[in-house]
């Protein structure tokens, strides 16, 4: 009976942690998805007031200076130095997902040991608080599973970030083109074409936008147009920009018309994307067999042949 009841209690305590958990997160993502439909509806604003305004780092991805980022990034930096590999390969992440910040890697890292240390602290006080701490094992490994998770969360949300920015970039990256194609075919170079589409596709895809710019912005540093394009296609993390920054780089050293080799990229590209559509759709009716098993067909045969059983069970069982 004592363990009995000492099993309700966990289970119930962990219930509580789990809830208490899940209601921040929600409470967070509700912030957080208000103030980036505030952020974009400034963006757009200041875009129609004046569109020839010098590029700057997005308000989205600019973390803005506070005491508690101030806070996280010190803890960080006791962690993570920037001399180390696991910074550069954060940094790296971060810049994929289009936070160009320069203390992002040091506050994740702050914010992974904030985590790891803060989910275990509130399960032990919310047991101490609602029940009596007295299956010591289970307690330890809620700890611990809920310090890896903490510690984990925010390398899952920078992996979702990157990947709906890789998503963005290639639902924007046929549009580039086309202008792209455009601007070269109208005698415009190469290095105005990328600043006039990154201009013209602003309101339909900003991502797409702020990379084109930040590209011009390093030529105009003093970078080479080699370097700045193979610096576009580690930040893309895309197969279809690396084909195209090979194809620019290789037409520029080898003097081939720009205009023709952009042309028959787009095409191919074209190409490439009616059939990656049509392998999508080809794969459609596998995944709906197990949802029309698991769902559909049960209430089916409950619709038809309940009225049925029904009946049966009424004139010949019951008698």
């Amino acid at each position: 009976m004592a363990a009995h009841h000492t099993d309700t209690l966990l289970v119930l305590s962990f219930a509580a942690f789990c809830g208490l958990f899940l209601l921040c997160v929600g409470i967070w993502q509700f912030v957080r998805e208000n103030s980036k439909r505030r952020k974009m509806i400034r963006k757009i604003k200041h875009y129609a007031h004046d569109s020839r305004t010098t590029f700057a780092y997005s308000n989205v991805s600019e973390i803005k200076s506070s005491k508690l980022y101030n806070l996280f990034s010190v803890w960080g930096s006791k962690v993570v130095t920037p001399g180390t590999h696991d910074y550069s390969h954060m940094r790296l992440r971060f810049l994929k997902a289009g936070i160009r910040y320069s203390k992002a890697a040091e506050i994740c890292w702050g914010v992974k040991c904030f985590l790891a240390l803060i989910i275990p602290v509130v399960f032990i006080m919310t047991r101490l608080a609602l029940f009596k701490l007295t299956n010591n094992m289970a307690t330890l490994v809620i700890c611990v599973l809920g310090a890896l998770a903490g510690y984990y969360l925010p390398d899952l949300w920078l992996r979702l970030k990157v990947q709906a920015r890789k998503k963005k970039l290639l639902a924007a990256l046929p549009d580039a083109l086309d202008l792209m194609v455009v601007c070269v075919e109208a005698g415009m170079g190469l290095d105005g074409a990328f600043s006039r589409v990154a201009e013209e596709i602003h309101l339909n895809s900003p991502e797409m936008s702020e990379e084109l710019k930040m590209m011009n912005l390093e030529m105009r540093a003093g970078k080479s147009r080699q370097n700045a394009l193979q610096d576009l296609a580690v930040r893309s993390d895309l197969d279809e920009m690396n084909s195209l920054v090979t194809l620019l780089i290789q037409t520029d050293k080898f003097g081939t018309s720009m205009a023709a080799s952009l042309r028959v990229f787009s095409d191919a590209y074209r190409t490439k994307r009616y059939q990656r559509a049509e392998e999508l759709a080809a794969k459609i009716p596998v995944k709906l067999v197990f949802p029309l098993v698991l769902f559909i067909f049960p209430s089916l045969f409950a619709v038809i042949l309940g009225p049925a059983a029904i009946r049966i069970w009424q004139n010949i069982i019951s008698k």
